[in-house]
C-alpha cells in the first residue's frame, strides 16, 4: 500500500514536533454484504476502504489523525496534524523501518471474490427453504452473508514494518414462528477467519432444524420466576456474560484510567479456583483471531485468570505505557478511522471436569439459560444486566419447561466468585461483533456449561 521510504518520511514528519514515538496504519478492505428474506433477494452492497492513519505519542499524550489521500502530500498533511498538539523539542531524527515475517495460521482456501452474488444468493435461498421447511409455525425467516477481506500495513518509529491479510466470512439468519397469539424469534450465526470454504462446512438443514426447534419450543414458554436462585449457564452462550461483565473489565482501556473494578489486582484471587480465563487471539481460522494486532503485535495467548487468581490484563501499546506494560497483542480498531485500543479477540473459560448433566442433577431448582440476547454492564462497578432470550426451569435435578422474560442481574466480580461447578465441555461460540472506543470488532467468546451458584433473576412470574 505504501513505499518504505515515503513511510519514513511521514513518520520523520509526525515526529517533528517532539513526538517520542510514531506509527502509521494503512488499510485496505473490500467488503460485501447479500441479504435474502422471505426467499428473495431484498439487500445487497460491495463496499472498498482505503485510508491511513497516522499516531503520535508524547509520554502520556496520545495525537491521531487520519486520511484517504494517499498522495505524499495528502499524507504528510495527515502526519502533521497527529503531532500539532505536541511542542516540544524534536526527538527522534530518523527511522529504518524493517520488514517483519509474520506466519499466517489461518488459512483461505475459497476467496469471496471467486464465487458471485447469484452463486450466494442461490445458497442462501436453499438454506432458507430448509428454516421454512422445518416447521409449519415458521412465519419469516431473514439470512445474510457477508464476507470482508482486509489488508493492513503498520509501521512505526522504532522500525516495525508488518502487514497482514485478513479474510473474514459470516453467515446468520432469524427466524419468526407464530401460533395462535404467540410468537417468538431466534436467531443462528457463524463467523470464522477463513474464506467461503466455512460456507461449504455448514450443515445447513441441521442448523435450520435445531434453531427452528428450540424457537417453537418457545412458544410454550411461561413467565420466569422471580429471586436468587442458582443458574446454569449453557456451553458456549455463558460466553457472552463473562465477555461483558468481566472482560471489558480486565482491558486496559479501563484499567489504565483505575476505571475497573480489577484494578491494582494482579496476583490476588479474583474468582472461583474452578475458573481459568483465556484470551486468544491466535486461534486458528477463529473469528476474533489475527496474526498481529492493530498495532503491529502478534497475538497471543493471555491467561487472564488462573484458578481464580487474576494473572494479566489486555494490554494494548499507549495504555501500556501507563501501566508500565507489554502490550499483549490486543489492540484493535474498526479501521483506519479509530484509535487503536485494547480489546478482547477470543475470550473463554477453560473446561473443567464435570459433567454437564451431573451440574444439571446437582442443581435442585433454578434456572438454565440457553441463549443470552444482550444486556448492558458497567465497568467501574462491574454491574451487570443481561437478557436471557431462551431459558428453562431446572426442578428436582431436571430442566423441564421453558420460561419467558429472564433476566440475570448481579456483578461480574462477584459472579467469579459464585461459579461453583465447570463442566468438560468447553466451547466458543462465534460471529459476534463488539462495540467500543475503537469501534466494533470481530469477536468470539465461550464457556463450558458452569454453574454460578446465586444470581438475580428477574421474571414476571
Amino acid at each position: 500500500m505504501l513505499e518504505k521510504k515515503l513511510a519514513e518520511r511521514v513518520l520523520l514528519k509526525a515526529l517533528d514536533s517532539g513526538a517520542d514515538f510514531a506509527e502509521i496504519f494503512a488499510e485496505k478492505t473490500r467488503s460485501s454484504f447479500l441479504k435474502v428474506g422471505d426467499g428473495k433477494v431484498d439487500g445487497a452492497s460491495a463496499n472498498l476502504r482505503l485510508g491511513v492513519g497516522v499516531r503520535v505519542f508524547k509520554d502520556d499524550f496520545c495525537g491521531y489523525a487520519y486520511t484517504n489521500d494517499l498522495s505524499e502530500e495528502g499524507l504528510l498533511k495527515a502526519a502533521m496534524e497527529a503531532a500539532i498538539a505536541i511542542k516540544s523539542k524534536k526527538l527522534i531524527s530518523s527511522v529504518s523501518l524493517v520488514s517483519q515475517e509474520i506466519e499466517n495460521k489461518h488459512k483461505c482456501l475459497i476467496l469471496p471474490l471467486s464465487r458471485t452474488s447469484a452463486e450466494k444468493a442461490d445458497w442462501l435461498k436453499q438454506f432458507s427453504e430448509y428454516v421454512y421447511g422445518a416447521d409449519a409455525r415458521v412465519a419469516r425467516v431473514d439470512m445474510s452473508q457477508s464476507s470482508k477481506m482486509q489488508d493492513i500495513l503498520v509501521a512505526n518509529s522504532e522500525g516495525l514494518w508488518v502487514e497482514d491479510s485478513r479474510i473474514r466470512t459470516r453467515v446468520g439468519f432469524s427466524v419468526k414462528v407464530e401460533q395462535d397469539d404467540k410468537c417468538f424469534e431466534n436467531f443462528w450465526t457463524k463467523g470464522s477467519l477463513q474464506g467461503l470454504e466455512m460456507i461449504d462446512e455448514i450443515d445447513a438443514r441441521s442448523e435450520a432444524e435445531q434453531t427452528v426447534r428450540e424457537a417453537v419450543e418457545m412458544l410454550k414458554a411461561e413467565n420466569c420466576p422471580a429471586g436468587k436462585m442458582p443458574v446454569v449457564l449453557a456451553k458456549e452462550i455463558g460466553g457472552v456474560l463473562f465477555h461483558e461483565a468481566c472482560g471489558h473489565s480486565l482491558e486496559a482501556t479501563a484499567v489504565a484510567k483505575n476505571a475497573s473494578v480489577f484494578c491494582n489486582r494482579l496476583g490476588q484471587k479474583i474468582a472461583s479456583p474452578f475458573v481459568t480465563l483465556i484470551d486468544d487471539g491466535t486461534l486458528p481460522n477463529q473469528w476474533g483471531s489475527t496474526n498481529v494486532d492493530d498495532e503491529g503485535v502478534k497475538t497471543q495467548h493471555n491467561v487472564l485468570i488462573e484458578k481464580g487468581v487474576l494473572k494479566g490484563y489486555l494490554v494494548d501499546r499507549f495504555n501500556g505505557r501507563r501501566m508500565n506494560m507489554l502490550p499483549t497483542g490486543s489492540s484493535r480498531r474498526e479501521s483506519y478511522e479509530f484509535v487503536p485500543t485494547s480489546r478482547m479477540n477470543n475470550t473463554y473459560i477453560v473446561s473443567g471436569e464435570s459433567l454437564p448433566e451431573d451440574i444439571i442433577a446437582a442443581t435442585p431448582n433454578g434456572i438454565f439459560a440457553a441463549q443470552i440476547k444482550g444486556g448492558s454492564v458497567n465497568t467501574e462497578t462491574g454491574d451487570f444486566n443481561f437478557s436471557v432470550s431462551r431459558a428453562y426451569l431446572i426442578e428436582k435435578g431436571k430442566i423441564t419447561k421453558p420460561v419467558k422474560g429472564a433476566k440475570l442481574i448481579g456483578n461480574g466480580a462477584e459472579i467469579l466468585q459464585k461459579i461453583d461447578m465447570v463442566a468438560n465441555d468447553s466451547a466458543i461460540k462465534s460471529g459476534g461483533q463488539c462495540g467500543s472506543v475503537s469501534g466494533w470488532v470481530p469477536v468470539s467468546y465461550g464457556t463450558p456449561t458452569l454453574r454460578v451458584s446465586e444470581i438475580a433473576v428477574g421474571g414476571q412470574k
